[in-house]
């Protein structure tokens, strides 16, 4: 089964590396991916895939499906292809959409013989508002057995956890007035949002060390003797769980509402983003996509990469079994994400060679859980009784 998995991804590299290069060369921001979002569902198409265009009411967002002959298991593969302002895909969305089509691809060749279902999901803007909340919300992956997908990095790790993820708004209303002649008539908005800062950070001493709290003052007046009238503050709060996720975000409301309360401000809290559920590793499915990856020479990919960001993938893993590996394109160099150098590291044969290991990996990982019934059991009795999520 290898072979012939490999022998495929031979026969469509090149439309990968098409692919890949072209959504590097036209870089997107998240719901602006018009070019990228069209070449990926041109591919899919191309390879009798039907496609939903504008998914969810999302105009760059794609569900793509090819249903084999014979009922099996859904296994579904995430695409993502939004690039960051100013250094374009830093982050190498461009690679891992098309690691993610490939390998949906590649397996949609076996399940007319083994039975199931490939979804490709195309899932915009990861890198702010991410599209994977809406669909989980909307109900995208209640027919889904297992999701996974795969990010570029600098060496290969294992899917991992990421921090649950809120981000609060706070808009303080107060009332104009001279700021030297009748401050006694105004109301300061930009006192409320000091008073939450301070607040906040008092409240630092009392949370557990891996949540983290950081915030910035987006308006806080205009000219020095005008009593400020509006402030808006806003913050992410990250936590490991989304239970405690919760609780410390009521906490960080009150620093708010007791400012309020102290100034005399009107406060409006608001989400000015989606938030983010952490990422919970399924391992039972993460351990065999890691022997599948070995099984294809890739022998130095046990080590967990710590991260104290948060991903959109992470809602997907709280409603079906996920996994969200990386995979090198940089072995040895130190690459960091969100940097010029991990852009133009997507393009080089390491990459290519890595692209191929890992849609490898993917695809094996999916066959496995079709036709072994008793792993696919495994998986979802570990999902059912994570006490992660």
């Amino acid at each position: 089964m290898r072979e012939k998995v490999l022998e495929i991804i031979k026969e469509i590299k090149a439309e990968l590396i098409q692919l890949n290069e072209y959504i590097y060369n036209n870089p997107e921001l998240g719901y602006e991916e018009f070019k990228s979002s069209k070449a990926h569902m041109a591919l899919l198409k191309k390879h009798n895939f039907h496609v939903i265009e504008g998914y969810l009411g999302m105009e760059t967002a794609f569900r793509a499906e090819y249903k084999g002959k014979k009922e099996g298991p859904t296994i579904a593969y995430l695409a993502e292809y939004d690039a960051l302002p100013e250094i374009g895909h830093g982050c190498g969305h461009n690679l891992l959409g098309t690691v993610s089509t490939g390998a949906g691809i590649v397996l949609s060749k076996f399940v007319d013989q083994i039975g199931g279902r490939v979804v490709v999901f195309g899932t915009p803007a990861e890198e702010t508002s991410g599209a994977k909340v809406v669909m989980v919300e909307k109900g995208a992956f209640d027919d889904v057995d297992v999701a996974m997908m795969a990010h570029p990095d600098a060496e290969f790790y294992q899917s991992g956890s990421s921090l649950a993820l809120e981000a609060i708004q706070f808009t303080f209303r107060g009332k104009t007035a001279h700021a030297a002649s009748s401050p006694e008539k105004g109301i300061n908005a930009l006192d409320a949002v000091i008073q939450t800062f301070n607040s906040i950070n008092a409240l630092r001493e009392h949370i557990l060390p891996t949540a983290k709290i950081h915030g910035v003052i987006i308006e806080g007046g205009k000219a020095a003797n005008i009593v400020p009238d509006l402030a808006i503050a806003q913050f992410y709060i990250r936590a490991t769980t989304k239970k405690y996720l919760k609780e410390l975000s009521e906490k960080v409301k009150n620093c708010a509402r007791g400012a309020s309360l102290a100034t005399g401000a009107k406060l409006e809290i608001t989400n000015y983003e989606a938030s983010y559920d952490n990422m919970v590793t399924n391992k039972t499915l993460s351990k065999i996509y890691n022997e599948n990856l070995k099984s294809l020479g890739v022998e130095d990919c046990e080590k967990v990469r710590k991260t104290s960001g948060s991903l959109d993938m992470g809602n997907v893993s709280h409603v079906c079994p996920a996994i969200h590996p990386y995979f090198g394109i940089a072995t040895g160099s130190g690459i960091v994400p969100h940097t010029r150098e991990l852009a133009e590291a997507t393009l080089t044969e390491e990459a290519h060679d890595s692209m191929v290991k890992t849609i490898g990996a993917l695809v094996l990982t999916g066959i496995d859980v079709i036709v072994d019934k008793e792993l696919l059991k495994a998986i979802k009795d570990e999902f059912n009784s994570n006490e992660d999520k």
